[in-house]
């Protein structure tokens, strides 16, 4: 009855002590959005101001400010209002699976089977010494390859099952806090393009059951090949306006859509992208190549006249308010690549998306390209310098490995689909299309202003290069927006994997129809390192244990003091007795 006593005791003073502490860190788990104040930035005049922001979020969530039904943001002057595209862009979840489990490959405790098969006759040897010799051998690989094999493997399927709850835990709480309107995935959905179909698809399946379990790949008819117009472009509803039910649905069914973007890891680098790849890519995940139209209806009828049209106000450079997606496959941009067929339609693509988009001398457009792989950047502007390996000539020859794309990709890419140019005589004076360019690859993530000093070399225009500065960089210099330094920014969001944080990019992007162009500003927020995620788990687990326990032991009076002094009591009696006699 001692120990029952010391358990019922020790439990008595554990579980109080245990509870605070684990409703104090579960609670900044799940609410880690709110401890670290993440929010999507807000238009202007509160653009640059993270605590609004974070106050507006916070606002939305709490009950005595909710929007009415009926107009979903009208009405309320409490509330200040949100940009109507805001995109929630998530980096390299890159799944592991079978590949990382040793006793996947080498079987289980393969040697104790050999051990098995010598001391059963089963296997061949020439001679009984060369079968003890062999034995021992297989006996002490036993001990130490395959125990240490079984415990890393039973290691590696618990971390697995884990992180695919870690990233769980990333996705849904930002995606609950913030309210998006539309989510990317930036490549390498799955960790490695070697992997057998059938591995592929644990791997699809854990990705759409567990990681974003209710999200919805982009339908097929929805993800548009480019066109001069689109009869059912998407709309946005910007804050302040009344909308419909139907638009209301359209907005969460997009809400709840991945733009998946393929990576290296899911279909190859140039060298072995091949069309099976492909095809089992665009079967679990969506097409590879595709754009999406948004548009933000103009409310004021008297702005509305001021739009270009063909029949009526040809002299207009002001076109409706439109978002154009490119979801861009760039794995095979550069070469050798194994699959000519493939690369060609990759051009093809990216051909379509330069020649069907808004001439730069009009406004109102702006474009978002997600993309993997990063353009190119000489070393020292991010963590990692330009790397490019090939594969021997054996092997084919093809592009085996690249953490950028090449700088004439990267050029082609900058003026063709952006239309920017060195030139200032060239068409819209060289300053290209608006937009933004979000993409992953890179780990650590970058944030970068690839910009063409017009002025320079003016005796030799073609000697123009273009030069990248980490957006911080750029815009303490003032050379964002400086007369004759056309250019765009590019947003490598830094991976979601525990490895770095669990970090997210929050994109805003509005209208400002005073200027008649898109803006954005970008934030971006962190869950921490998985160890976190696992230790206030293990915590609640074993606290709730601890309370079962504890509460068995009350209700059927186990261990109860009262119990346990007469038990003693009646064992002293004993003993006196005896001693008596």
């Amino acid at each position: 009855m001692i120990p029952a006593v010391l358990l019922r005791h020790g439990l008595g003073l554990l579980v109080p002590v245990l509870v605070p502490i684990a409703i104090a860190s579960t609670a900044w788990l799940y609410l880690y959005t709110v401890f670290q104040q993440c929010a999507f930035p807000l238009p202007p005049p509160r653009n640059a101001d993270a605590a609004a922001a974070f106050a507006d979020t916070y606002a939305r969530h709490w009950p005595f400010n909710r929007l009415p039904p009926g107009g979903p943001w009208a009405g309320n002057a409490t509330l200040v209002p949100r940009a109507p595209f805001r995109l929630l862009a998530l980096g390299d979840p890159q799944l592991e699976g079978d590949t990382s489990i040793p006793n996947i490959w080498y079987g289980t405790v393969p040697h104790l089977k050999k051990v098995w098969r010598h001391a059963t006759w089963r296997s061949q040897h020439p001679n009984l010494w060369q079968r003890v010799q062999q034995t021992l051998h297989d006996w002490i690989d036993f001990w130490f390859e395959d125990i240490p094999n079984e415990i890393e493997s039973v290691r590696k399927r618990i971390d697995l099952f884990g992180n695919d709850f870690y990233l769980n835990h990333v996705y849904r709480t930002l995606h609950w806090w913030t309210k998006p309107t539309h989510v990317t995935v930036l490549g390498d959905l799955v960790g490695s393009q070697w992997i057998d179909d059938a591995e592929f698809d644990r791997r699809g399946w854990r990705y759409w059951n567990r990681v974003f379990k209710g999200a919805e790949r982009v339908p097929d008819d929805l993800a548009l090949y480019p066109a001069e117009e689109y009869d059912l472009a998407a709309e946005l509803v910007s804050d302040g306006s009344e909308a419909t039910e139907e638009q209301l649905e359209a907005l969460g069914a997009w809400s709840r859509r991945l733009i998946n973007i393929a990576g290296n890891h899911d279909i190859g680098y140039a060298g072995d992208l091949t069309e099976e790849r492909i095809e089992r890519f665009e079967r679990v995940f969506g097409k590879a190549n595709y754009e999406l139209r948004f548009e933000l209806p103009v409310q004021d009828a008297v702005l509305n006249t001021t739009l270009f049209d063909e029949e009526t106000n040809v002299g207009s450079d002001r076109l409706p308010p439109e978002i154009r997606v490119v979801v861009l496959n760039d794995m095979n941009l550069d070469t050798p690549a194994i699959s000519g067929p493939l690369q060609d339609a990759t051009y093809a693509f990216l051909n379509k998306v330069i020649s069907t988009a808004s001439a730069v001398e009009f406004e109102g457009h702006f474009t978002i390209v997600l993309t993997h792989v990063p353009l190119y950047k000489p070393g020292g502007i991010c963590v990692d310098a330009p790397f490019f390996d090939f594969f021997s000539e054996e092997e084919g020859g093809g592009l085996r490995e690249q953490n950028q794309l090449s700088a004439d990709a990267s050029k082609g890419f900058l003026e063709g689909v952006f239309g920017l140019s060195g030139d200032p005589g060239a068409a819209g004076h060289g300053k290209g299309r608006r937009g933004v360019l979000l993409n992953g690859h890179d780990h650590e993530g970058c944030d970068t202003y690839h910009f063409i000093n017009q002025t320079a070399h003016e005796d030799d225009a073609t000697q123009r290069g273009w030069e990248v500065q980490t957006w911080r960089n750029a815009s303490a210099n003032s050379i964002v927006g400086m007369e004759g330094h056309p250019g765009v920014r590019e947003i490598t969001v830094r991976s979601m994997m525990g490895d770095f944080g669990g970090y997210a990019g929050l994109l805003s992007v509005w209208f400002d129809e005073d200027a008649w162009e898109w803006k954005y500003e970008y934030a971006s927020c962190s869950l921490g390192r998985p160890a976190l995620w696992w230790t206030v788990h293990i915590t609640d687990l074993v606290l709730v244990g601890f309370i079962i326990v504890w509460a068995v032991m009350a209700v059927l009076g186990i261990g109860k003091e009262g119990v346990a002094n007469k038990a003693v009591k009646r064992e002293t009696s004993g003993a006196e007795v005896k001693r008596e006699m």
